[in-house]
């Protein structure tokens, strides 16, 4: 760890955290930068629609999947209808969003409107043919390409692997609110800041 971060170091034993798990959080927080940066950019989502010659975007992709719904991603949704505020929830995005983004897959022939069999008042979304082939080839292409690197990981690293990033994908609601020693050194950070704000 470089001198600059002596400072941080020395906050994070006063909290209780040893330099070995600074460390690891510093190296965890690069990894994941980089990561984020290239989710951001959506590298392989892009490669699949160059590759397969998909013209649609990549907005428009997310809530083809989010109609179809693969359990891996938004849990067993077998018997659920699909309606445009299904999309806007399990893509987190405002409804007016979503509405939008249905309206052009519709004109484009990737989904239709249909009577829902639960309340016949309630339009629901379908995927089209064209839809579903476009997800299917999507999807493949997908695991073809994550699949063509896991073969290469022992059955040991993969089983090693999985439960300790599922048990990691919760770090930032656990940590939500802390509470002791780092709770007290956050505090601290929060009246620096008052501070410096009272002088300027």
């Amino acid at each position: 760890m470089g001198a600059r971060d002596d400072k941080l170091k020395a906050q994070l034993e006063r909290a209780g955290i040893g330099a070995d798990v600074t460390q690891a959080a510093l190296d965890v927080d690069a990894i994941l930068q980089v990561w984020r940066r290239k989710i951001f950019k959506r590298e392989l989502g892009l490669r699949a629609l160059q590759d397969l010659d998909l013209q649609i975007e990549l907005a428009e992709l997310d809530v083809l999947m989010a109609v179809w719904a693969p359990s891996n991603e938004f849990r067993d949704t077998s018997g659920e209808e699909t309606m445009v505020s299904t999309v806007a929830t399990r893509l987190n995005i405002d409804p007016s969003r979503a509405s939008r983004l249905t309206s052009q897959l519709i004109k484009r022939g990737f989904l239709r409107r249909a009577v829902s069999q639960q309340d016949a008042r309630r339009a629901v979304l379908e995927l089209t043919d064209a839809g579903k082939r476009a997800i299917e080839a999507v999807r493949s292409y997908k695991f073809l390409v994550l699949g063509s690197y896991l073969k290469d990981w022992t059955p040991e690293e993969i089983a090693t692997f999985l439960p300790l990033l599922e048990r990691f994908m919760a770090w930032s609601e656990r940590a939500a609110c802390p509470s002791g020693p780092v709770a007290e050194e956050i505090a601290a950070l929060r009246d620096t800041l008052s501070d410096a704000k009272r002088k300027t």
